[in-house]
């Protein structure tokens, strides 16, 4: 059923089994988990089934760090922030989830075969399932091309699957509109999550409405899921028992935000015979009614020989020169590109190996390159709270993105790699394009991945909710999304949320009885 909060009498009580704040994607996977199983369920959604500007201007906030709008990443409406979803979906690596000397805070209270049984479940969820994300043999079978072998042994292959991508409010608004025991109460805002007076547990929701009206949600269970960024800001802003915030005892709520910093223009690889280039290292393929593209991303032996954090590299074509005209050396870049090809037609040539253009009226190709990176948790990357207030008289985000030389020269080592390998395949000749090293390629980017500012550890003191998402010291509430990441890896973090996500599932049916 859903319900907008707005038509509702003021002051309306509502009662439940288990409160979700959020009706995003771990919200709605959650709802959808417990559908049918008779406990009864209400979403509370700050946003309606559209777009609103005015509501949308509820996520507005504070930036003194790096360059980056805190409302231009987040949709406040019901499927939340899968409303703009890329659909891209890779399973987390093994030793993202292990601590490593090298990366202070590192390490996840389990490891990812903890999360192995729910990928695939989430990978149908995400419809993208089965998940084909290391199977080699696979993508060159239904491909029908062979890929090449990494020989440098520090890059290898990985393939990212697309999602169509799923919008979970319409993909799965009329499920739950159906489901008996859930109600979706919409243009709800959490104001404050009320505890009790020991702070030991939460007794009730408190709701406003931008026309003004209040309401509560009391339940034996919550669940807090509304995005890395409002995950944080609620919890800081639920000051009635513990000024800090609730949860936030040890000063960790809102610490460690991470993002994946996403660069561009910073290498292009120029290719003289694109046939020598398989198509899904170059652009989405279909296969069986799945779209993917084969990705670049570290051995995990290089990793920890080299003490790196991770990252993911992928490529397309950016553009082409015609065969009946050599590039003009109209600037610096067509010169580069010329002499590249040039020289590159030239070894083809002299190694007995003719050039087979992918169009016979092509001279040769450059393809751009995209880099993603896991950052380091770092506490002083944070998201608090602003002098400013919203139209709820709501202190809103103060986001302070940090990233640290770790993060930079760990980028380098990677981008240094990628000649090496591409070299050792014979496919083409790399080109790096950043002159200063000191700094970042510009410009700099995220993912709009929030992840980390409530984040998981079985110990207090590094942790704000222990490895079932349990918030630490607060026995009824809980926190889904990928806030809890201790690490980001350097995977879209979707998957990863919505196997947590239903694991929680499993750990809520065994507590709500």
């Amino acid at each position: 059923m859903f319900t907008d909060a707005r038509t509702l009498p003021d002051q309306t009580s509502l009662e439940a089994d288990l409160a979700i704040i959020g009706g995003g994607v771990a919200g709605i996977t959650l709802a959808r988990t417990l559908a049918g199983s008779g406990i009864s369920v209400c979403v509370v959604e700050a946003g309606g089934l559209e777009p609103d500007p005015e509501v949308q201007s509820l996520y507005e906030g504070e930036n003194t760090g790096i360059d980056y709008s805190p409302s231009a990443t987040r949709l406040r409406l019901f499927g939340g922030s899968s409303n703009h979803w890329g659909g891209y979906c890779r399973p987390l690596d093994a030793i993202d989830f292990e601590q490593r000397d090298w990366v202070p805070f590192s390490g996840w209270p389990f490891a990812i075969d903890e999360l192995i049984p729910y990928y695939e479940p989430a990978a149908e969820i995400v419809e993208v399932a089965p998940g084909r994300f290391d199977d080699r043999k696979y993508w060159q079978r239904v491909t029908g091309e062979k890929l090449p072998g990494l020989a440098t042994g520090r890059m290898r292959l990985q393939f990212v699957q697309f999602s169509s991508p799923t919008r979970f409010g319409s993909r799965y608004g009329d499920e739950l509109k159906a489901a008996a025991n859930t109600r979706i109460l919409l243009n709800a805002n959490v104001t404050r999550i009320s505890a009790s007076d020991d702070a030991r547990g939460v007794k009730r929701l408190a709701i406003r409405t931008l026309n003004g009206l209040t309401h509560s949600v009391k339940a034996r269970y919550y669940v807090l899921a509304a995005g890395g960024l409002e995950n944080a800001r609620i919890l800081l802003l639920s000051n009635n028992v513990i000024q800090a915030g609730l949860g936030n005892q040890n000063d960790l709520v809102g610490r460690f935000f991470m993002e994946h910093p996403h660069m561009g223009g910073f290498a292009e690889m120029v290719v003289a015979d694109l046939n020598r280039l398989p198509k899904i290292l170059r652009e989405r393929v279909m296969a069986e009614g799945r779209s993917a593209k084969a990705a670049f991303n570290p051995t995990q032996a290089f990793l920890r020989e080299h003490r790196l954090l991770n990252a993911t590299f992928m490529m397309g074509v950016a553009g082409k020169y015609s065969a009946d005209q050599l590039p003009e050396a109209a600037n610096a870049n067509d010169t580069a590109r010329r002499d590249m090809l040039m020289a590159a037609r030239r070894f083809l040539t002299d190694n007995d190996d003719a050039v087979k253009p992918g169009h016979p009226d092509e001279f040769g190709v450059w393809l751009g390159i995209g880099g993603s990176c896991e950052q380091a948790p770092n506490p002083d990357s944070r998201v608090s709270l602003s002098t400013q207030h919203d139209a709820l008289d709501l202190a809103k985000i103060k986001l302070n993105w940090r990233l640290t030389e770790q993060d930079r020269l760990s980028f380098y080592t990677h981008l240094h790699s990628l000649p090496l390998e591409f070299g050792a395949l014979g496919i083409g000749r790399l080109r790096e394009m950043v002159a200063d090293q000191s700094d970042w390629p510009q410009p700099l980017g995220g993912g709009s991945h929030h992840m980390g500012t409530t984040r998981m550890s079985d110990d207090p003191l590094r942790g704000v909710v222990d490895h079932n998402c349990k918030v630490h010291a607060v026995d009824n509430l809980y926190v889904a999304g990928s806030s809890v990441f201790p690490t980001s890896g350097a995977s879209n973090p979707t998957l990863t949320l919505v196997a947590l996500t239903l694991r929680l599932a499993d750990h809520l049916k065994g507590r709500i009885r």
